[in-house]
């Protein structure tokens, strides 16, 4: 088949048909709705013939599980790459529901069937084990912040970070006591993660005076009037340890 030519849906039945054939399936096209049927001892398969992989596509397969809990959606082997990103979440969407998903290559003389995916229960427990590090994460990130300087939805803008209110306190330190030692800093509530915040210097805001002491730079110092929120927070803070100390 060439590249050109446009795939029809109906392109991808035979060659599906002939598959679950091979198994030992009864296998009938549009039977009481559904694209194709497949019968064996008792246990039947449906399959939803589809060219994306889309939200009406899973929507009818899911209403299709009421018939059976084995129900595949196949669709035309995608052009991009079957390890980037969007297809591995189009997988995780397909095993999250619960359904099967099949391929088929249209290219050359003989199409490639291909079982990505038989439907199976989910285990939400296991997923939820698996993204365990990335759940601490968002945790440790929410009690990094102090405040909310984002808006929801934002795209193409600067996000205010846990990592980048701890370089802001760091530096509102540093214009009010001048040069300081990471354990100076520490004890002033910036935090373990001072010292590399100092070495690695993502924002060029740090001056380095000699072995242990740093100074905040001229970048930093105008970079400071950028979040005059936060470091009207942080000055606020040091004013009352002044007070209390």
């Amino acid at each position: 088949m060439k590249e050109s030519e446009k795939i029809q849906e109906t392109e991808l039945y035979q060659p599906i048909h002939d598959y679950f054939v091979k198994l030992g399936f009864e296998v009938h096209a549009e039977v009481n709705g559904c694209d194709l049927a497949a019968s064996k001892d008792g246990e039947l398969i449906i399959i939803e013939l589809k060219l994306n992989l889309n939200l009406d596509l899973l929507i009818q397969a899911v209403k299709r599980q009421r018939l059976t809990e084995y129900v595949y959606i196949a669709i035309p082997r995608p052009n991009y790459s079957m390890f980037s990103r969007k297809w591995k979440d189009l997988c995780f969407l397909v095993r999250r529901l619960e359904l099967g998903l099949i391929t088929v290559s249209l290219k050359g003389e003989n199409p490639l069937v291909d079982i990505i995916l038989n439907p199976s229960p989910f285990n939400r427990e296991k997923s939820m084990r698996a993204a365990k590090k990335k759940t601490k994460s968002i945790i440790a990130e929410i009690q990094g912040r102090h405040g909310n300087y984002n808006v929801g939805g934002s795209t193409g803008k600067k996000i205010m970070t846990a990592y980048k209110e701890n370089v802001i306190h760091i530096a509102c330190c540093l214009k009010k006591y001048g040069q300081l030692s990471p354990k100076k800093l520490r004890e002033l509530g910036t935090g373990k993660k001072t010292l590399s915040i100092l070495n690695n210097n993502f924002y060029g805001w740090f001056e380095r005076v000699e072995r242990g002491v740093y100074k905040l730079g001229n970048k930093g110092k105008a970079a400071l009037n950028d979040f005059p929120e936060l470091a009207a927070y942080y000055e606020g803070i040091l004013s009352k340890e002044d007070e209390n100390g």
